[in-house]
């Protein structure tokens, strides 16, 4: 980008874009959740098939994180993130074609996770360059709203179309989306060596304080979902609610973390710290809450609704910090967060998987819980915190 930036409607428009397509990747990634049922009746498989293609999904973005920020470091970011978008878009047709059977759709689905991985260690970079240093973390915050959008709307959206057009019919959506974004950044975004951007590196670079943050991420999201991932059986068999009321409380918890990134944002450049600090607590709070008082259903939706606005804001404080505190280039600092991130999403599916048959589905809430408390002692040491007065704006 040089020293000249773009016009304010150019870079607002590549903003807009790249939220769309944050909104576009992460629909694409649990869409099947919501379909899981009409894609395995259709394609011939076991439900345990279609849920793969979400395990499976996150676990290759998790793989190749690394290694694609490492790959693709010198690339122009205008050209990368165009061919990028082009994978999401012809890999969303591939998986709308009536033709198409399951073999097909899963090597779309990794097209699509390769796509995943590097996307999302390019969209903070390049955002943030268009802007002052000192605007990061409201620009990081609104990127999250976009990825959080996906929860609400892309997801439900895309179960209600696949339920009246057939489970492909969401795809082909996705697939237009994915070529809005590419055509935006194709046309608006400068073209400049990735190196020339003030967001390559971190303005505090801090390699303790980095390594802080990434275990943060690491046991909170496994504390999230040792518990998260039974949430159903939770609401249903402690709190007592029938299956409709259990769409309507995963509603609330979307709604919930939408209105946690979007209100956290605008804080992110001002309180760095306490942008991180807080939702880690609060979510910790939730999780425990929801194993001492999950019986009440009153208590249970106000714990998820809690949970969900901690959740969303965590990550998105991480990312933040990441690219301040990042001790070399802030695209490889970004992949090793969200390597961690999506690590922890596996590691506590799988540890609620081995609990629950031990203590039950609220000992999963509590051992989440446990996790986050865990997470928030690594945060909030005396060490951690010298590191963090350096990362804090003068």
């Amino acid at each position: 980008m040089g020293s000249v930036r773009p016009a304010a409607w150019r870079r607002g428009a590549v903003v807009a874009a790249l939220m769309l397509a944050a909104f576009t990747f992460n629909t694409a990634e649990n869409l099947p959740v919501g379909l899981l049922s009409l894609m395995a009746a259709d394609l011939g498989v076991s439900l345990g098939a279609v849920g793969a293609l979400v395990t499976g999904y996150g676990l290759t973005v998790a793989v190749v994180s690394l290694p694609a920020a490492h790959v693709t470091r010198s690339v122009p970011r205008r050209f990368l993130l165009t061919g990028l978008l082009g994978l999401l878009a012809l890999a969303s047709w591939v998986s709308a074609l009536h033709s198409v059977s399951y073999g097909p759709l899963l090597a779309a689905r990794v097209v699509t996770a390769l796509a995943q991985a590097a996307f999302w260690v390019l969209m903070g970079p390049v955002a943030v360059g268009l802007f002052p240093p000192e605007r990061r973390g409201r620009v990081m915050g609104l990127l999250s709203v976009g990825g959080s959008l996906a929860t609400v709307l892309g997801v439900p959206a895309g179960t209600w179309l696949g339920g009246h057009g057939g489970w492909r019919a969401p795809f082909a959506v996705l697939g237009g989306l994915a070529l809005v974004s590419l055509v935006i950044i194709a046309v608006l975004l400068p073209t400049s060596r990735p190196q020339e951007n003030h967001a390559a590196y971190g303005t505090a670079p801090d390699r303790r304080r980095f390594l802080v943050v990434v275990a943060t991420t690491a046991l909170s999201v496994t504390g999230m979902f040792a518990g998260f991932t039974y949430v159903a059986a939770l609401l249903e068999d402690v709190s007592g609610f029938d299956e409709d009321a259990v769409s309507g409380v995963l509603f609330a918890f979307g709604v919930a973390a939408l209105a946690g990134v979007t209100l956290t944002g605008p804080l992110l450049d001002r309180f760095p710290r306490a942008t991180l600090t807080v939702p880690v607590a609060t979510q910790a709070t939730a999780l425990l809450g929801l194993y001492a008082a999950g019986s009440s259903q009153v208590a249970a939706v106000a714990l998820f609704m809690l949970l969900g606005a901690s959740v969303a804001p965590v990550f998105m404080a991480t990312q933040s910090q990441v690219l301040r505190v990042a001790p070399a280039r802030t695209e490889s600092a970004l992949a090793a967060n969200s390597a961690a991130f999506n690590v922890g999403v596996a590691a506590g599916a799988l540890l609620g998987a081995g609990l629950l048959p031990v203590v039950g589905v609220r000992g999963t809430f509590l051992a989440g819980g446990l996790l986050t408390v865990g997470a928030l002692a690594v945060l909030t040491r005396p060490e951690s915190r010298v590191s963090a007065a350096v990362a804090e704006p003068r």
